[in-house]
C-alpha cells in the first residue's frame, strides 16, 4: 500500500491550499484517512480525520478554516485549507488505516508535504 500526498507549497497568510493524498495498493476497505502535521521542534499533531462511517473530526486550531473530504472511488482524501495563518506552517502527513485482502488491518503514512505560510 502506498500513499502519495501532494498540494503543499508557499502561500501568503489568508490564502488557501488544497492537499491531496491518494491511497493505492491491495485494499479491501479504508477504515480511516487522517491528516497530521508537524512543525519544526514540535510534536506531530492531528489536523483532521475522516472515517468510513462518516465521522469527521478537526483540531480546534483549524475548525472553521479547514475541510477534510474523501473521494472513495479514487481512494483519495483532501484537505482544503482556507484562511491560512503562519502558525499553520508545517509538514503535513496523511495517514490511513486499511483492511487488506486478507482482512488484516494496517496503518500507513504518506511521505509528507510542506506547507509554508508567510506573514
Amino acid at each position: 500500500v502506498q500513499l502519495q500526498a501532494s498540494g503543499g507549497g508557499l502561500v501568503q497568510a489568508g490564502g488557501s491550499l488544497r492537499l491531496s493524498c491518494a491511497v493505492s495498493g491491495s485494499i479491501y476497505r479504508i477504515n480511516s484517512m487522517t491528516w497530521y502535521r508537524q512543525a519544526p521542534g514540535k510534536q506531530r499533531e492531528l489536523v483532521a480525520g475522516s472515517t468510513s462511517g462518516g465521522s469527521i473530526n478537526y483540531a480546534d486550531a483549524v475548525k472553521g478554516r479547514f475541510t477534510i473530504s474523501r473521494d472513495n472511488a479514487k481512494n483519495t482524501v483532501y484537505l482544503q485549507m482556507n484562511s491560512l495563518k503562519p502558525e499553520d506552517t508545517a509538514t503535513y502527513y496523511c495517514q490511513t488505516e486499511i483492511v487488506n485482502e486478507f482482512r488484516l488491518t494496517y496503518s500507513f503514512w504518506g511521505q509528507g508535504t510542506q506547507v509554508t505560510v508567510s506573514s
